[in-house]
């Protein structure tokens, strides 16, 4: 069983939500992947509006009437715009197919403005997906931008909410660091999209987090679903560990959402 936890319609050939989902599973097909977490519309966008949102949620809604047993939709949110953004959460979660949220680099994740989404998340046992990175220099020469969330601010936001089920996204990217950064919150599991398929970084996440927090995810269509699968068919881990981290784990944390929604899990 391979789920995917990150998956985006932005870099997949299309005119329509539904086309670019058709062609994503073009290939998540070659590869046996059964089911595909799918968030944000496109063009990305790194601060969008409250208009913005629920334009881009609304691509995701319009996949996941297409096609409701292959992918699983995590709302966009901003919390930049905490109303509207709890608004989309009911709209989209609480009053629809959703089962996640999925914050980016609008506001970093150890400000008090996430919480009231991550409660909301929390009571409604949905998973919230944060992204990271660990950037080198300043902005002008490639360094994290403003709102951009590090591994040790999803730390922190972990710490105040023991509760709730959080992905640190793309473990920071410097993953060496981001592994240690997450390790002492065993409610934050890793997410391995998007870095290049280096040896050991699996290896090190099961060593130092347990297989049970290690996520498989791919960044499609930003990266192969291949060279992501890549990480974990190749690591030097037990059989039982890589089932977990392709599917086992994400399956679980989205068990609870799943059977209240009647979607097949």
């Amino acid at each position: 069983m391979i789920w995917d936890l990150h998956c985006h319609l932005s870099g997949v050939e299309g005119r329509t939500p539904e086309q670019r989902a058709e062609n994503l599973l073009r290939f998540a097909d070659r590869l046996a992947i059964e089911r595909l977490c799918l968030y944000m519309g496109y063009p990305f966008l790194e601060d969008p509006t409250p208009q913005q949102l629920r334009e881009q949620n609304d691509q995701v809604l319009a996949v996941l009437r297409q096609f409701p047993d292959r992918f699983l939709g995590f709302v966009y949110l901003n919390p930049r715009h905490p109303a509207a953004s709890l608004d989309e959460f009911r709209r989209c979660v609480v009053d629809g197919p959703m089962v996640g949220v999925k914050l980016w680099v609008a506001a970093r994740a150890h400000l008090p403005a996430l919480d009231a989404i991550v409660k909301a998340a929390t009571a409604e046992q949905a998973v919230v997906f944060q992204h990271t990175w660990l950037k080198t220099g300043g902005l002008k020469t490639g360094g994290n931008l403003p709102g951009e969330s590090t591994p040790m601010e999803v730390a922190a936001l972990a710490a105040r909410h023991p509760n709730a089920r959080l992905i640190c996204g793309h473990t920071g990217g410097a993953w060496e660091a981001g592994i240690l950064a997450i390790r002492h919150q065993p409610n934050l599991a890793a997410d391995l999209a998007g870095s290049e398929p280096t040896a050991g970084f699996v290896e090190m996440a099961v060593r130092e987090l347990g297989a049970q927090r290690v996520i498989y995810g791919s960044d499609a269509g930003g990266r192969s679903f291949a060279s992501q699968l890549g990480k974990v068919m190749g690591a030097a881990i037990s059989n039982a560990d890589r089932g977990l981290i392709l599917g086992g784990n994400l399956r679980r944390l989205l068990l609870p959402i799943l059977t209240r929604k009647g979607i097949r899990a």
